[in-house]
């Protein structure tokens, strides 16, 4: 039902694929096609006091980038909004903007806050909390698929992960829907600082609550663990509870809404899912590599490097761009067709390589458990109003998807 309009690989010079208004307002499969086809590795010209920055957009060369520690980093920001605007604050404390040895120490860290025994939980829990929204909304007969069933999967998934108690989870999501994106084009800049800190805020009074105690939730392994004997910095607790708050939220988020579009857009493979012709983990991958949750990833270059022919030079900008190597003709078959049964499903919606997403077991555990629900729960359906997309150059979503669900 989307109304957007395309933009022509003939405007490429007067576009700017840092803002966040043209992946809200406009198409750019053209775009890309065009740049994987005849521009692989692309450098933007600056735009007015925006710097200029290289596009990467085939799937072998983003590997390639992903790939080389040697040459990029991420501790300058690892998106556009940040790469472009002076740096990221949190480089070199949150998991994702920090390189080397550090970055290793505090993955092994986080990785065990991901057990066995706590992804079962979490599964469980996400299979009720599934069930239960898309019941609630076969009841009323339309809903926002957006609000009322994507908004709290990831929500109550992540919530678990770190423990935060129930009263506070619905303040928590209307902070994390703003930190990285905006709902309308002229929201003020300062609302998404502002909930940026809020979440820094509250997370600064849960570390130091559960600072001494015996608990198994993230939150509490980052309080109290030790690194050759030293405590985390207070910086790097909370930059990365914010990092799993915001990553475990907003991935998962986008994908399920834009998973519920591509099945109502496509009712060949709405019937597939429906009859079981397809495998629930294969449908997983394919809801992903479609919906590309985050539009980019963002490195700085270290060195001089040859990347496809191009010379990139130490200290220029790099965005490599997931929406399009998802989208790669050498790699997918049919890419611009929406498959459940698809496979091999080599796509870059987790990212790649040492910066490859700690949350991915949480993301596909969502989008899964939606999958199976629909599955079991629901007859047919149908949307009957106007999506709305997210204003963001990182993130690719719906604020609002109104639907009609049937049993």
């Amino acid at each position: 039902m989307s109304t957007r309009p395309t933009v022509s690989p003939s405007e490429l010079e007067q576009i700017d694929l840092a803002s966040p208004v043209l992946h809200a307002e406009y198409e750019l499969d053209e775009v890309f096609r065009h740049l994987r086809a005849e521009r692989p590795v692309y450098w933007q010209q600056p735009r007015n006091e925006q710097p200029g920055f290289w596009v990467i957009s085939r799937h072998a060369d983003v590997s390639e980038v992903y790939k080389d520690k040697e040459h990029f980093t991420t501790e300058h920001g690892n998106a556009l909004a940040t790469l472009l605007t002076g740096g990221d604050s949190a480089s070199g404390a949150m998991l994702a903007v920090t390189d080397g040895v550090r970055h290793h120490q505090v993955r092994n860290v986080l990785s065990k806050g991901f057990s066995a025994r706590m992804l079962d939980l979490i599964a469980h829990t996400l299979q009720e909390t599934v069930d239960g929204l898309l019941l609630a909304a076969l009841e009323r007969g339309e809903c926002d698929a957006a609000q009322d069933i994507a908004a709290d999967v990831p929500l109550g998934a992540i919530c678990d992960l770190l423990e935060i108690p129930h009263a506070d989870r619905k303040y928590l999501l209307g902070l994390t829907s703003h930190a990285w994106s905006t709902d309308y084009a002229d929201e003020p800049p300062e609302e998404s600082w502002v909930a940026k800190n809020e979440i820094l805020l509250y997370f600064s009074k849960l570390l130091k609550e559960r600072r001494g105690g015996d608990r198994e939730d993230m939150v509490s392994l980052l309080a109290n663990c030790r690194i050759d004997g030293d405590p985390l910095k207070a910086a790097e607790q909370m930059a990365n509870c914010y990092g799993l708050m915001i990553g475990g939220d907003e991935t998962g988020r986008h994908a399920i809404t834009g998973t519920i579009l591509a099945l109502i857009e496509n009712p060949d493979q709405w019937r597939a899912l429906k009859n079981g012709d397809v495998d629930l983990n294969t449908a997983t991958e394919e809801a992903l590599r479609w919906t590309v949750p985050s539009l980019h990833g963002g490195r700085k270059a270290t060195g001089d490097v040859v990347i496809n022919g191009r010379r990139i030079n130490a200290g220029d900008v790099v965005s490599v761009w997931i929406s399009s190597a998802n989208r790669d003709e050498s790699v997918f078959d049919a890419p611009d067709e929406f498959n459940l049964a698809r496979t091999p499903n080599k796509h870059f919606t987790f990212a790649y390589g040492s910066h490859y997403c700690l949350g991915h077991y949480l993301g596909r555990m969502e989008v899964y458990a939606v999958l199976d629900g629909l599955r079991r729960l629901v007859g047919d359906l149908e949307q009957i109003g106007e999506e709305r997309w997210i204003y963001s150059s990182i993130l690719h979503g719906m604020s609002s998807l109104p639907i009609r669900i049937t049993g």
